[in-house]
């Protein structure tokens, strides 16, 4: 079986820088202890159990700010790369814990475009995900009713602006420009004078780009990333969606499954921007030593 590696794939910039100031962080030794990471550093696992094994502690499951309230006076704490609201860093301030930030530079530019739109009498129509915090945190950057949350067409019907509201659209970084493409034509129908400004990252556009196209060519897309990592999970609907080829994710070399790829003469794979390369090597270096002759069949399969 041919294994067709895309480029770009894994670590995007964002990533790296955030990755590189936790490590720089836990090895100083004049930064106070304990050191906590406000969520998950980037939305990976193995990333998350790499800096444990240099003593930094992830607090997860929760809101940014519900989550600070479990860092102890005195503590560190590091912001993760999907950013946080400004209600979050002033209550560390207020606490005067030890803070690093470690957002993602693509995700400031939408904070701060966010500010300037409110300063300017717009309210902000921000399409993202649900319960992701990259959302929790940019939309924290406008007051309470300048701001609402579309996730999904049926969200567009319920937005509560006037019909003559300034309004700007705008977008997280880690979405399909596909699916943005949908959600802004049903929002500019109903607010026609709304402006947009698709904050969609490069390195996520990139990825997703070369991942439809490498798509034309192969029988299957197999997309390494972790469950809760929404630009993985959306490398694999574009596959699906855009290219019209399976595709599937996997958080590691233990999730693939021989029995895929018994009829496949070519695949391809490429990473989510939070997945470590060396988990990438794993499962490309799993595919391309695959025969299928090594897994006897079950027998729902003979």
């Amino acid at each position: 079986m041919e294994v067709l590696k895309i480029t770009p794939r894994g670590y995007c910039y964002g990533v790296v820088d955030a990755m590189t100031m936790a490590k720089r962080v836990a090895r100083d030794p004049n930064v106070p202890r304990p050191i906590f990471v406000l969520g998950q550093i980037v939305h990976n696992q193995h990333a998350v159990e790499d800096l444990e094994s240099l003593d930094i502690r992830t607090l997860d499951g929760g809101s940014r700010v519900d989550l600070l309230d479990q860092v102890p006076d005195g503590a560190t704490v590091i912001f993760t790369a999907h950013g946080v609201s400004p209600e979050v860093k002033h209550r560390a301030r207020q606490r005067r814990l030890n803070t690093f930030d470690a957002t993602c530079p693509d995700v400031t530019k939408t904070h701060t475009l966010i500010l300037e739109k409110v300063r300017d009498g717009y309210s902000i129509i921000y399409i993202g995900t649900k319960g992701h915090p990259e959302p929790e945190g940019a939309m924290g950057e406008a007051p309470p009713g300048r701001i609402e949350l579309v996730s999904t067409l049926d969200d567009v019907a319920l937005l509560s602006f006037a019909p003559h509201t300034p309004l700007a659209i705008t977008t997280q970084t880690t979405l399909s420009q596909w699916d943005t493409a949908d959600l802004i034509d049903a929002v500019q129908e109903r607010y026609p004078n709304a402006e947009v400004h698709n904050e969609i990252c490069l390195a996520t556009q990139m990825r997703q780009e070369a991942a439809v196209k490498a798509a034309q060519d192969v029988d299957m897309v197999v997309v390494v990333g972790d469950r809760r990592s929404n630009n993985s999970n959306r490398l694999v609907e574009v596959v699906e969606k855009v290219a019209h080829k399976p595709a599937v994710r996997v958080g590691s070399v233990e999730d693939l499954n021989p029995d895929w790829f018994r009829s496949m003469d070519r695949v391809a794979v490429t990473a989510g921007s939070s997945t470590p390369t060396q988990v990438t090597r794993g499962v490309i270096q799993w595919l391309e030593a695959y025969d299928p002759a090594n897994y006897p069949k079950p027998a729902s399969l003979t």
